[in-house]
């Protein structure tokens, strides 16, 4: 395929606008350091706590709406075996919002918290969060590896470009930019690019509804001949436990991403952060309608009177880049370009929303908390800098192997789902919660995971759950072992948690199997200076420091 050198010279005037708005951006964020009251490294982590709530709302928005948002939504409502009933990417994340404001944004910005990892450290301490920052960072690299698949796969297809080319300009200058000037850079980049993705995607519209190959959607809303179904889907009953499976994943796992917290910290106050939530929900829904429509478009053209002509895009295994193909095939060359740069835009808008939280988790809870507590604010933004680089690299070697959007998109959330959601919700609302809990509701959490296989990364089940199917020669589980995963977390989180207290404070347990010295007993007069009531119980201090 021949390169297309105007829609080329457009994506790359596109990058340079959003660098130099990044590199702007970077020169606020050191003016911000000067006379912000905090450090420079939590102007980098988050803004100072003074991003405003117009700005928050846009860098909320633009975060979740990523190239597996775009691409992932239209991929569920064109593929003939999901349709409109499968995209869950627009509800589930107006649910995730919602939840997001109304249960966890007062309690984690009240507090003043640097990371979604800060409320670990202070009750379980430096070695139970350490372990949390793993499942965190394998799934920002997941993310990373989504968003920059989504992204070659549609220059490729609009430009004649080499996906592997269009990745590595992608993620260098989303990379260098983020290295610049942290979640300034991020914040004010987001609003260009998010504006860009909604008139762009919105201008596709019309002309795809309007192509003389498409017939009108209204009228294959019940029965499409080309893909011999509906492009609504259906639900078939012994699907449900996959479905709700994804959807609480998508709708819930979203809770545990260190990307959400970091907007919410930046708020100057918790009634901010909880407005931007709130808003973000109905932004991120109109954001996903044009994914929608292109799907149901592209599910009923005729291909045939396209240049792409026949077997449709599905049948040759392409159904991941059908947003591209269908921009490129059924609207004006100039749309086209359009469409790729919006799909550019949510990919850079995502990717150093992802670069930037794990660099601030490791920055924050690992190297400054347990490697280098004395470590200078210079040495810390370095160390900041260099993390954002890792974790681009990472993700970019890995875009390079996966061509199913929408499948990376779900497994990027599986660990957070699965293993920290159970924990945040533990740490945030429940007393009770210890370290010997925690451990525990990690460990299950994390081996049911496991043990129930993931096709898309070549891990084999050893549990099959009830509903299991052979697909291509790929056991496929129809139960949803995910959310069982997670709710046995839970679980045995608080079921742990009570139990050893209940041992160690009744002295049903000795004080001396205390090993993590989670426990203590309290002294009496000595220590308080008060008389002891007599038949009274001695007390028991909850000291949850490893």
């Amino acid at each position: 395929m021949a390169v297309n050198v105007p829609g080329l010279v457009t994506v790359v005037v596109f990058y340079i606008v959003i660098l130099a708005i990044g590199i702007w951006a970077s020169r606020k964020s050191k003016k911000v350091e000067k006379t912000c009251a905090g450090t420079k490294s939590e102007v980098a982590m988050v803004g100072g706590r003074n991003i405003n709530v117009l700005v928050g709302v846009f860098t909320m928005t633009a975060t979740w709406v990523g190239g597996g948002y775009i691409m992932g939504t239209a991929e569920a409502v064109y593929s003939p075996s999901q349709g409109l009933i499968w995209a869950m990417g627009p509800p589930a994340y107006v649910i995730n919002f919602l939840l997001g404001g109304l249960f966890f944004a007062k309690p984690m910005r009240s507090k003043r918290y640097v990371t979604m990892l800060d409320p670990f450290q202070h009750r379980y301490g430096n070695m139970f969060t350490a372990t949390l920052l793993l499942p965190a960072l394998v799934s920002d690299i997941l993310w990373v590896a989504c968003i920059l698949a989504a992204l070659g796969g549609t220059m490729s297809i609009i430009l004649g470009l080499s996906s592997a080319i269009s990745i590595v300009i992608s993620a260098a200058v989303s990379i260098i930019y983020t290295f610049l000037g942290g979640l300034y850079s991020v914040a004010y980049t987001d609003i260009i690019q998010l504006s860009f993705i909604f008139i762009s995607l919105w201008l596709c519209v019309p002309f795809l509804l309007l192509s003389p190959a498409v017939t009108d959607i209204s009228h294959t809303v019940h029965f499409n001949q080309t893909i011999g179904k509906s492009w609504m889907g259906e639900l078939k009953l012994e699907d449900a436990g996959k479905w709700a499976d994804e959807m609480l994943l998508l709708a819930l796992g979203g809770l545990a991403y260190q990307a959400l917290y970091q907007r919410i910290l930046s708020a100057a106050s918790s009634a901010q952060a909880q407005v931007t939530c709130f808003a973000a929900a109905g932004t991120v829904l109109v954001m996903g309608l044009p994914s929608i429509i292109i799907g149901a478009v592209a599910a009923s053209a005729d291909w045939n009177q396209t240049a792409y002509g026949l077997p449709p895009p599905f049948e040759r295994g392409e159904a991941g880049k059908i947003l591209p193909l269908a921009l490129h095939y059924l609207t004006p060359t100039w749309l086209s370009v359009l469409g790729i740069g919006s799909v550019a835009a949510a990919v850079m808008s995502s990717m150093d929303s992802v670069l930037l939280s794990s660099a601030s988790m490791f920055t924050q809870n690992i190297y400054k908390a347990t490697l280098r507590k004395q470590a200078s604010e210079r040495e810390l933004q370095l160390v900041i800098r260099v993390s954002v680089v890792l974790v681009g690299l990472a993700g970019s070697g890995l875009a390079f192997a996966e061509d199913s959007v929408f499948g990376l998109w779900l497994v990027s959330g599986d660990l957070l789902y699965c293993v920290i959601l159970p924990q945040l919700v533990c740490v945030l609302h429940l007393g009770c919660a210890n370290s010997y809990g925690a451990i525990s509701g990690y460990l299950v959490g994390l081996l049911l995971r496991g043990l129930s296989g993931e096709p898309l990364l070549g891990i084999p089940p050893l549990i099959l759950y009830p509903g299991w199917r052979e697909v291509d020669g790929v056991i496929v589980q129809y139960f949803p072992f995910r959310t069982l995963a997670m709710l046995s977390s839970l679980t045995c989180v608080i079921t742990v948690s009570w139990l050893v207290e209940l041992g160690f404070c009744r002295q049903l347990i000795p004080q001396s199997w205390d090993l993590l010295g989670v426990f203590e007993e309290k002294k009496e007069a000595e220590r308080e200076q008060v008389p002891p009531v007599p038949g009274e119980e001695k007390n028991c201090i909850l000291n949850t420091k490893l």
